[in-house]
């Protein structure tokens, strides 16, 4: 799926879709330049702009754990973290170690105002 709404809401879409829970690692999100750099400007956290910005329109999906060498050795796939048991939850592991419960921030054309 493309993630236009922005990583965590369709990471929580996958989870929810799949009833499974999910860890996804903040040194392995692969952030663009220029997002550092506006994030930096507009006193945002760059992890933060990451998970719930959109309009970016990259793709996201999983792969069985066999396969996670086949796809890591593809050029442009960025393996982000890994599916879970649905009672893990699904959650943010930071550079530091800590977890976090992903949150759907992003936007949601469907939601109510």
């Amino acid at each position: 799926m493309d993630i236009s709404d922005g990583l965590s809401s369709e990471l929580l879409h996958i989870c929810s879709q799949s009833n499974t829970g999910c860890r996804v690692y903040e040194e392995r999100i692969p952030i663009d330049y220029q997002t550092a750099v506006m994030a930096e400007e507009l006193n945002m956290n760059v992890t933060t702009c990451a998970l719930n910005g959109g309009e970016d329109y990259e793709l996201l999906f999983t792969v069985p754990l066999t396969k996670h060498e086949q796809v890591s050795a593809i050029e442009g796939i960025k393996v982000i973290g890994h599916i879970t048991k649905p009672e893990l939850g699904c959650a943010l592991i930071t550079r530091d170690g800590q977890e976090f419960e992903l949150k759907a921030q992003g936007w949601n054309p469907l939601k109510e105002k």
